[in-house]
């Protein structure tokens, strides 16, 4: 269990709830922008609606639940408190201002004022959570891999952040040698390996073997992964030039080793688990780690591509980002969503109720069958989507994306619905 409700260093769900309200409300809208943005699927993958999309779904979808979750994972991670709860409302405050004012000015590129202050603010946002996390680990006696990945990532995540505020920057003076463009995978991958892979990696390789209720763990595996990702990410900022050469070849085998490994990891949990009967939420886990190899495959193919015809194939490079953001990612926070949300609702309501028997289970807060209606929508979105960004079928981008949107509702009413849980 991810919350023992008996442990006093959890966090006040106060400051984990609005995370995970805002990343609900920005997955809706992200969806409802997907719609609107399906004819640009069609077009150069640098188009002001879909830097709109993806920075709503980097941001409001994928960093804000995951800092709101991280929250309430830390204190259990290092045993002790976190250092503090203002950092952490504060973090939030700065990060939903600064989400809708960086996307309104992609979405009407304006790199003026309203984008520079969103980026401003996400930075101050980024910061307080890095503060936070390092103090409280400075503060704790314990060591842990695991919380290691989250600090180290959060440390990209600012990086990620700084540069993406440059390259905003860049666009009314010459910051940079070059055009922002040129500088963009780069900010892409500082903020998708560094930031997402490694925090997704350090907390999935505690939380899967804590639900699957499995006893393997494998701190040198981890251990080797983090060192591969970090060395494979510096190698590829310190001699980045946006060409294939043989340090990007180095840092690309380096960061698939670690995916490997890291599915590795998850399918030896997953052989030693004592649960054998698995619950949904744990299933659509367990498919974000096998999706890890469909990027890895196009990743491939447009480098391969690329090296070829000396240019990139849109249509590949449109659904590597999709597949990572709207698959990978995604996958994964609607299952953990529903494996950690229950049990904050949970510790909320019925903590003081624990010695008696009238109280419902955790997974009892939400709707089960929405969740199951909600997991199979969801599998044939990805198909469709997908299939319409390789055909440039218009039709079935739109279908996907109605799709998608049924999938972002029916995870809003559960979590409203688990928000909203009252005492019976």
């Amino acid at each position: 269990m991810l919350i023992n409700s008996n442990n006093s260093n959890t966090s006040n769900h106060k400051i984990v709830l609005p995370f995970y309200l805002y990343a609900a409300i920005a997955f809706l809208i992200a969806c409802i922008l997907l719609l609107f943005s399906a004819d640009s699927f069609n077009q150069n993958h640098f188009s002001p609606k879909l830097l709109a999309l993806t920075h709503t779904m980097a941001l409001g979808w994928g960093t804000m639940i995951i800092m709101g979750a991280s929250h309430q994972l830390i204190p259990v991670l290092i045993e002790n408190k976190l250092y503090s709860n203002k950092l952490a409302l504060t973090s939030f405050y700065f990060l939903a201002i600064g989400i809708p004012l960086l996307v309104y000015g992609f979405l009407t590129f304006n790199m003026g004022d309203i984008s520079k202050w969103g980026g401003r603010l996400i930075i101050l946002s980024v910061l307080s959570y890095v503060i936070n996390i390092a103090i409280s680990i400075i503060k704790s006696k314990s060591e842990n891999v695991h919380i290691l990945f989250v600090f180290v990532a959060s440390i990209w995540l600012l990086i990620t952040a700084v540069f993406g505020l440059a390259l905003i920057y860049n666009f009314s003076t010459n910051l940079l040698p070059n055009d922002s463009l040129m500088y963009l995978p780069m900010h892409a991958h500082a903020g998708i390996v560094g930031w997402f892979l490694l925090i997704i990696i350090g907390v999935g390789s505690r939380l899967i073997p804590m639900f699957l209720i499995s006893k393997y763990q494998s701190t040198k595996i981890l251990k080797i992964i983090l060192i591969l990702i970090n060395a494979a990410m510096l190698t590829y900022v310190l001699t980045f030039n946006n060409k294939l050469n043989i340090y990007s070849i180095i840092s690309i085998v380096a960061i698939i080793t670690s995916i490997i490994l890291f599915i590795n990891y998850c399918r030896i949990a997953y052989k030693s688990r004592i649960k054998k009967k698995l619950d949904n939420q744990i299933k659509i886990s367990l498919l974000s780690v096998m999706i890890m190899t469909v990027p890895i495959i196009i990743l491939i193919l447009i480098l391969t591509l690329n090296y070829l015809n000396d240019k990139s194939n849109n249509n590949l490079v449109l659904s590597y980002g999709f597949i990572i953001f709207f698959g990978w990612m995604t996958a994964i926070i609607l299952g953990m969503t529903f494996k950690t949300l229950p049990f904050i609702i949970w510790n909320k309501i019925y903590k003081v109720q624990s010695s008696s028997n009238k109280f419902p289970n955790p997974n009892e807060l939400y709707s089960q069958q929405i969740f199951k209606l909600m997991s199979t929508i969801y599998v044939l979105s990805i198909i469709i989507f997908s299939i319409g960004i390789i055909y440039n079928l218009i039709w079935m981008l739109q279908m996907g994306a109605v799709s998608f949107i049924i999938v972002a509702t029916l995870y809003n009413i559960n979590v409203i619905k688990l928000i909203l849980n009252h005492p019976k």
